[in-house]
């Protein structure tokens, strides 16, 4: 366990601990397992899996925390393993943390999967607005939480109330601008039918960071990665490879 702002941040750390580390930050309402079948494959490597706050073993936030909280916390938890410049390899709200870490800090090598980026415009908008309106009708409060319950996502659902709000909060960010400052070189790893990040996401991103490439999985979905699990295992490894 690892202590970080008063509280337990669980991780593992496996494979060859003088080599290249690789870091891998699983998407929301998951844990470490859902890395865990690429990080088997890295062992030749030193290989680092964090439950994300909130997440797995891992203790909730006291607060409300920002996505730079986040990667605060990957960068002080590094720090202490005396890590630099690590590979990091993220899927969905990972694969955003993964994003903004390397915009801020020196990173090898990125592999994406599925990683939102920018807000995207909320289908429930009028709903959202209807809810905002009757919370400030007298007696309605508590009506208006049930139905949010009913209209959210499945993780807003999901979520304890304190990780609800770190969700909306998560959402609501836009990191295209942090986006732009990486240098290093990436792949971007999309199912063409991915319904939770549309694959169109990733070409933006390509375009956003200068060595990029992205690799459609035709037919897959948000867990692409999962899916085609040898293919993944097999590019990461031929990526990451010192050349």
């Amino acid at each position: 366990m690892f202590k970080y702002k008063d509280i337990n941040i669980n991780y593992i750390r496996y494979g060859n601990i003088e080599k290249q580390s690789v870091v891998l930050l699983h998407g929301w309402g998951q844990n470490i397992e859902m890395m865990k079948p690429v990080g088997d494959s890295l062992t030749d490597n030193d290989v680092i899996i964090i439950d994300l706050p909130g997440h797995g073993k891992s203790e909730e936030p006291k607060e409300v925390w920002e996505l730079k909280d986040f990667v605060e916390m990957i960068h002080e938890l590094l720090k202490t393993l005396n890590i630099q410049n690590p590979i990091l390899i993220g899927h969905s709200f990972g694969g955003k943390l993964s994003l903004l870490y390397a915009s801020m800090y020196p990173v090898k090598k990125l592999i994406l999967f599925g990683s939102p980026f920018k807000v995207k415009k909320n289908p429930n908008s009028l709903k959202v607005k209807t809810l905002k309106k009757l919370k400030t009708l007298p007696g309605l409060k508590n009506i208006a939480e049930i139905m949010k319950k009913h209209i959210g996502s499945t993780d807003y659902r999901n979520a304890s109330p304190m990780m609800r709000d770190i969700l909306v909060k998560h959402v609501n960010t836009d990191i295209t601008e942090n986006v732009k400052k990486i240098a290093c070189p990436t792949i971007i790893i999309w199912g063409t039918n991915d319904a939770a990040v549309p694959i169109t996401d990733a070409y933006d991103l390509e375009k956003l960071i200068k060595d990029s490439a992205v690799i459609p999985y035709e037919g897959c979905t948000h867990y692409a990665y999962l899916e085609r699990l040898g293919q993944t295992n097999s590019i990461i490894k031929n990526f990451i490879k010192e050349r």
